[in-house]
């Protein structure tokens, strides 16, 4: 296994560290964490998992193959540099390129743009034969200054955020207010941990957002809404991303028009801007628990985003799920989401 690190999204603390291990374990990738760092995680992997990373990903912006950490200081940067070994992987001829970054506020009093320098200087002239190229370069070495430390590799892979984007809520063709943003979308799939092939549902499927992310890393993907208008809006979104559902269905979650399914990611109707029929968010939540219980193997993961204020955790307990994780996300001064992970037993 390789020594590793990857530089994770600072939109949430804890999300995207559950999101990567997550991926991991459906991947089968075999790791050991050694540390983490504010918005560092270091562990030790096969190379292997980069692709299923890459491929799924939502809060990973980068990996790199670690070369050495240190104290956040320049000396002690330099001198760790000299003794890293860079030679046995730059080799002569190649064309190169040293990026540091800050996380926060952590290595302030370090300017990044003098340090790119003198550590790109210092490669050049230790290596014979290779050369800077800012642009394009053939290996790009990246530091990351992060909680009083500075962590060095090369970096291996690197997960664009510019899809994400063209995904966003507005950019669909269909939108409604309530519509999550695509990059917590995916990661809500990802803690459900299905595999390519799987049936995912989203019995609350609204404008589509969670089924075209579980789509992208290949999962089939079944919608059903209670709202005509919604399923059509979902259809529209589908065939503009196209996705190739196994169905877009008109229907009530309390009564689920399928035998059987690997995984449900979902986020139920809650807030002014939906129509919950007269149904509360907490019956919501526990008939669609009580209807799926049914459906899923033992084993089986449901994710599901709920305001905090329902305690959607005591709900599932008390229908005999197995509460894995809970995460809490800001949304505005009156609503914080709790994205939840249960499991069958």
């Amino acid at each position: 296994m390789a020594n590793l690190f990857f530089f994770l999204s600072g939109e949430h603390e804890n999300l995207p560290t559950s999101e990567l291990k997550a991926i991991l374990e459906t991947e089968g990738c075999a790791y050991e964490i050694s540390e983490k760092l504010d918005q560092i995680l270091r562990l030790s992997a096969d190379l292997g998992c980069l692709d299923a990373i890459k491929h799924r990903a939502a809060f990973t912006r980068l990996c790199a193959l670690e070369l050495f950490d240190c104290d956040a200081k320049t000396t002690s940067i330099v001198k760790a540099v000299r003794s890293a070994g860079i030679s046995n992987i730059l080799k002569k001829g190649e064309s190169f390129a040293v990026r540091v970054k800050h996380v926060k506020t952590f290595g302030s009093n370090i300017n990044g743009m003098i340090l790119e320098g003198k550590l790109g200087a210092l490669i050049h002239d230790s290596i014979s034969g290779t050369k800077v190229n800012l642009k394009n370069p053939d290996k790009t070495f990246i530091g990351i200054l992060t909680s009083d430390r500075f962590v060095f590799g090369l970096k291996l892979a690197e997960i664009a955020a510019k899809p994400f984007v063209e995904r966003r809520p507005r950019r669909k063709p269909f939108f409604h207010p309530s519509a999550m943003q695509a990059k917590l979308a995916r990661c809500m799939v990802n803690l459900a941990r299905p595999k390519a092939g799987d049936l995912v549902l989203d019995p609350f499927c609204g404008t589509g957002g969670i089924l075209i992310e579980a789509a992208f890393i290949g999962c089939r993907v079944l919608g059903l809404d209670v709202q005509r208008r919604m399923a059509r809006g979902t259809r529209k979104n589908f065939a503009h991303f196209k996705v190739e559902p196994e169905g877009v269905i008109v229907g009530d979650a309390r009564s689920l028009p399928v035998k059987k399914i690997d995984r449900m990611v979902t986020d139920p109707p809650y807030g002014r801007s939906t129509i919950t029929f007269k149904r509360t968010t907490a019956q919501l939540v526990q008939q669609v628990l009580v209807a799926v219980h049914s459906l899923l193997d033992k084993g089986q993961r449901v994710c599901m985003a709920a305001p905090r204020t329902l305690n959607v955790e005591t709900i599932g307990t008390a229908l005999g799920y197995k509460h894995i994780e809970s995460h809490f996300v800001y949304v505005h001064r009156t609503l914080t989401r709790e994205i939840v992970v249960f499991e069958k037993v």
